[in-house]
């Protein structure tokens, strides 16, 4: 299993979303507007999709993505990442 470093996590979503590949990671929902969770999130076949414009309120926080299992797109905060490729998030 092992661990990873977020921002080394990071790194490695975007190389492997440059390459075409894909990825799996778990991470904890949460609704900023609501103010709440729905739980964890497990995504098997993921990619990153591109980023919001620089300046954006949030950009910097969110990570956006698309479920390549369904097509559909999402995001999700950069520190409710949890696991990568079976390996646990660590902030050091």
């Amino acid at each position: 299993m092992g661990e990873i470093n977020l921002w080394e996590a990071i790194k490695q979503m975007r190389q492997i979303s440059r390459k075409k590949g894909s990825f799996s990671f778990i991470f904890m929902s949460y609704s900023r507007s609501r103010g709440k969770s729905s739980g964890i999130v497990e995504v098997s076949n993921a990619r990153l999709r591109s980023q919001a414009p620089p300046g954006g309120k949030y950009a910097d926080h969110l990570l956006n993505y698309v479920d390549i299992d369904t097509g559909e797109a999402f995001h999700f905060w950069q520190p409710c990442l949890m696991f990568f490729e079976g390996k646990k998030i660590t902030l050091q």
